[in-house]
């Protein structure tokens, strides 16, 4: 089991959190100063930084080589680029941008959920390719590509039958693997996988959103443990960051408290 490190502090709702250059970068709902950037050693908060214009957020990803975060913005079907110096620019995903990730080519992968597909595109919003995913994911939230060439997707909203985390073929048309099935709170089920992490053996992390548990499954998508519980989080996982060179799982928390979203990271060691 995961080992509380640290807790950022509570506020707003958080969309997603992320490493870059020696930082920690939380993205929160406002109208401004929407990212807090922290240090990634005193967890002391350094500055805030605005993204113009927002409408609503749902994800953040980071790409070192790049030096910049992307930030999907459900609403205006769009994302976000902002640079370590804080420009910000964007480009338009004709769809709405759900779940994003980088992959090893420095592209950016966004998932849209309610189309069933994944697109890629360089890192000043080229699209690349685009690929629709198997009739049975439905609204699939979260997409990564392994080095090994396949995709792991989670998928599965609150009225679907199947909740479920997928191995998919590179050219995004076969599953090969499974782990999951009819939403429940079993070991083999899922209540909302809303994201996921890989690590460099291509381990896979999953948040239960709805189980409230971040699950650990093989490289083939076998059930091994829960690395975080529900006696460990204060309300639902719904995003994560793997730092793989530390073994620190940052794990955004969303609650609902007095009639309002509340929401935080939580620092587990893994």
């Amino acid at each position: 089991m995961g080992q509380l490190v640290h807790t950022l502090p509570e506020g707003g709702p958080v969309r997603g959190v992320t490493l870059l250059a020696g930082e920690i970068y939380l993205l929160r709902c406002k109208h401004r100063d929407q990212v807090d950037v922290y240090d990634v050693i005193t967890y002391r908060l350094q500055r805030r930084l605005t993204v113009p214009d927002d409408m609503w957020f749902s994800d953040m990803t980071s790409c070192e080589h790049s030096r910049c975060m992307y930030i999907g913005d459900y609403k205006v079907e769009c994302v976000h680029r902002l640079d370590v110096q804080g420009a910000v620019t964007r480009w338009a995903v004709s769809d709405s941008p759900w779940g994003l990730s980088v992959n090893a080519a420095h592209n950016v992968l966004v998932t849209c959920p309610w189309v069933r597909k994944i697109k890629e595109f360089s890192s000043h919003g080229h699209l690349l390719r685009e690929l629709t995913l198997p009739d049975d994911v439905i609204t699939p939230w979260h997409a990564i590509l392994t080095r090994s060439g396949q995709f792991i997707v989670c998928h599965g909203g609150g009225g679907d039958p199947v909740h479920r985390v997928c191995m998919i073929s590179a050219d995004g048309r076969h599953i090969v693997h499974s782990h999951g099935g009819r939403r429940g709170s079993g070991t083999d089920q899922y209540n909302g996988p809303h994201r996921l992490a890989v690590d460099d053996n291509e381990f896979v992390f999953v948040a239960d959103s709805g189980n409230r548990r971040v699950t650990l499954l093989s490289p083939t998508l076998e059930y091994i443990r829960q690395v975080v519980s529900r006696d460990q989080l204060k309300g639902e996982p719904s995003c994560l960051y793997l730092d793989t060179r530390q073994r620190l799982l940052y794990v955004v928390v969303r609650e609902y408290e007095e009639g309002m979203w509340r929401g935080h990271a939580a620092v587990f060691s893994v």
